[in-house]
């Protein structure tokens, strides 16, 4: 049996956090706990006070307390606690810090956005096969409060895991849907903002990615995962059903495109929707197709042929930290292949 270490790895980001524990050898993760993952809503008005809300700390304190119950019960060789977007943004995060760290005994890591970019394309890529999508592979993480796009896999010497290019924007579920789409259901011209600065982001990063050059949309995250699982006619969400699905670009837009317009009462009545994204599953939505249109119409600028659907992939963030985590430790451990 190969040498290894059981690692636990935190995401927590905008609207959620996520708790992973695994083994990690030179084979990979090796599943010890299944995710688990609690809707907090840290981000809940950063954008707009930059300050993390009374209400959404005691809402993660709580999570971090039932993950501190399940890691007890393991022996952990080590845990790496990451934090994204909202907390890069928010001034009073060292409190957020502190009490997460006497709850876990782990200080979260406010990582940049280039970081987690790296990370979820390590992430989404490590469970998929060098022969079964076409390279160069364009990640997009559609998160709460930041949407990262990472561009790698040159077909050459590491295909899955080599990064290009990466560049992470201010626009997610929850910063949009507090920006811009108030009323129930958003008007058209709030909707019509909204894509205002969203393709203003998105052309920034495309100064930064070459998009044209892609071959395959990886689309992980809880908006892209549960938006596909819908396009699926899922009455309840499945991952086994959803990771590594190939989706349609026009069946895709057209559910986001529903949803987006829909009152909240209405996507209540959908199971395969998390209670906790039923308020922003619609800012997500308009996000991801604002990606896949201007990315398809980059690549088809660039080779004159259409790109006209993406993969979802339930492995992203979490994936990568664990995985980036476990590997540290096997070489510092004197124990990597």
């Amino acid at each position: 049996m190969s040498a290894s270490v059981t690692v636990a790895g935190i995401d927590c980001g905008t609207n959620s956090i996520r708790l992973k524990i695994s083994r990690v050898d030179d084979q990979g993760m090796h599943k010890v706990v299944p995710r688990m993952l609690r809707v907090i809503r840290l981000g809940q008005d950063v954008d707009t006070t930059h300050r993390f809300a009374d209400a959404a700390l005691q809402r993660a304190y709580s999570a971090a307390r039932e993950f501190a119950e399940v890691l007890s019960k393991h022996d952990i060789d080590g845990i790496r606690f990451v934090a994204t977007s909202a907390t890069r943004d928010a001034t009073n995060r060292e409190e957020f810090e502190d009490t997460m760290e006497d709850i876990l005994g782990v200080r979260p890591e406010v990582i940049s956005g280039t970081e987690e970019a790296d990370l979820s394309f390590l992430g989404a890529t490590s469970v998929v096969s060098r022969n079964e999508f076409e390279v160069p592979y364009l990640v997009v993480d559609l998160g709460g409060g930041s949407t990262e796009l990472v561009l790698g896999g040159d077909g050459k010497s590491l295909p899955t895991t080599q990064v290009q290019a990466a560049y992470s924007m201010n626009i997610g579920s929850v910063r949009m849907t507090e920006r811009h789409l108030h009323d129930d259901p958003a008007t058209q011209q709030q909707i019509d903002e909204a894509i205002t600065d969203i393709d203003a982001r998105i052309d920034e990063a495309f100064r930064v990615i070459p998009a044209g050059k892609t071959r395959t949309i990886i689309g992980v995250s809880g908006t892209v995962t549960t938006m596909t699982a819908l396009a699926m006619g899922l009455t309840k969400y499945d991952h086994r059903a959803v990771d590594g699905v190939r989706m349609p670009i026009a069946e895709a837009k057209a559910v986001n495109d529903r949803f987006l317009r829909m009152p909240r009462a209405q996507r209540r009545e959908y199971g395969t929707i998390h209670p906790g994204r039923i308020d922003v599953v619609g800012g997500g939505a308009l996000v991801w197709s604002r990606v896949l249109d201007k990315v398809a119409e980059a690549v088809g600028q660039d080779r004159g042929l259409p790109l006209d659907s993406y993969v979802a992939s339930e492995h992203g963030l979490l994936d990568g930290i664990v995985l980036d985590y476990g590997r540290r430790l096997l070489a510092e451990r004197g124990l990597s292949a």
